[in-house]
């Protein structure tokens, strides 16, 4: 394989603006067209009718409103494959907001109207579902939590299994691509104005499990180059190294599973199926911007995280350093001055003796004369 020998850490400005340019297109378009919960999360009920002909979404939203009193979102989908013979159908879906649950005679009702409006569209029931806004909160909350639990686990592996080049830091920062990851995930169903459902959460979870197993093979490469390179070899070279011996198979792996997830997205559009396509179009995105985020934005910051550390301790040891220096001619200070007075103290106690014991010595003499 071709090995490339891009800089990724002296260009982080430029992915990191690109992201950052990504997620203010998104945040934007979540601004004015706002969130959009499916009847799986916020609750109500939703009727399919499959029908014949041409119909007008607007024509039957005014009926239905009028005949039940209850707003209603209608959609239809034309040529929908049938999945027990090759025949198509066409297929209209009512929606209904809120916490009241239809009726049976609500039902009755509906088809009656829809049959009166167009008596040759041959109307028939195909599903009926109606889910408690008690219960789609909590079915929503219990998600939200899944995903929680779903980082920690994947961050205490991260750390356990990376420890040896600081585990906690490398499982962090690993986090932090996942979630850049989600939000570009979740700003795709915005855009594409597609509500959040189930589909969201399983697209969230499989993208979390792929982008960070292509993020292991990076670090995993950091771990053997660290120890092949030494200790003497900054971060930034070492991450370069590992993340262009690993682009060639990140790029191949992440182009096999984009063109699948496409042929799907392709086959959805085909026979008109939204359940695939909204599925099949979040994960495009997140495959994409799972592998730009292992190579492009876990690496830098794992690298920038490792040189503050080691600014921070070389500050530490040039303070202690700087410390010590203060403290010797402190202390040669103390002791010169305690020297002085003690060798002149001896010279002065010297002095006298010598010369009483020379005294001595002469008065012995002058006796000896006398005698």
């Amino acid at each position: 394989m071709k090995t490339f020998h891009i800089r990724f850490y002296e260009n982080r400005k430029i992915y990191f603006g690109i992201s950052i340019g990504i997620m203010l297109v998104g945040l934007i378009f979540n601004i004015i067209f706002g969130t959009q919960l499916d009847v799986q999360f916020k609750g109500g009920a939703m009727i399919k009718y499959s029908y014949t002909g041409d119909v007008e979404p607007n024509k039957i939203e005014q009926a239905v409103e009028s005949a039940i009193k209850r707003d209603v979102s209608v959609a239809t989908n034309m040529n929908v494959k049938s999945a027990d013979s090759d025949k198509t159908q066409n297929n209209v879906t009512l929606t209904f907001a809120g916490n009241e649950a239809l009726s049976v005679d609500d039902q009755k009702t509906l088809l009656s109207t829809l049959q009166s409006l167009y008596p040759k569209a041959n109307f028939k029931l195909n599903s009926s579902n109606s889910v408690d806004p008690t219960m789609g909160t909590s079915f929503f909350q219990k998600c939200i939590v899944a995903v929680i639990i779903t980082f920690l686990l994947l961050d205490i592996y991260v750390a356990f299994r990376f420890r040896k080049i600081g585990g906690s830091a490398a499982g962090f920062f690993g986090i932090v691509a996942l979630l850049h990851d989600v939000v570009m995930v979740y700003f795709t169903f915005i855009i594409a104005g597609i509500p959040l459902n189930d589909n969201f959460i399983a697209v969230v979870l499989t993208i979390l499990g792929y982008s960070l197993n292509d993020t292991i093979v990076i670090y995993d490469r950091i771990r053997e180059n660290r120890r092949l390179m030494g200790l003497k070899a900054g971060y930034a070279a070492l991450v370069n190294t590992s993340i262009n011996q690993t682009l060639t198979r990140s790029i191949y792996t992440a182009a096999c599973t984009f063109v699948s997830i496409t042929t799907v997205y392709v086959v959805g559009l085909v026979y008109n199926l939204p359940s695939v396509t909204s599925f099949a179009l979040p994960m495009m995105v997140g495959i994409v911007t799972g592998c730009y985020s292992s190579i492009c934005i876990a690496g830098p910051l794992y690298v920038m995280w490792e040189n503050h550390k080691a600014k921070k301790l070389a500050a530490a040891n040039a303070s202690k350093g700087g410390e010590k220096a203060v403290e010797k001619p402190a202390g040669k200070a103390e002791e010169l001055p305690a020297q002085k007075p003690q060798t002149s103290t001896s010279s002065k106690s010297a002095a006298p003796k010598a010369k009483t014991t020379g005294g001595q010595k002469k008065k012995s003499k002058s006796k000896k004369k006398k005698h």
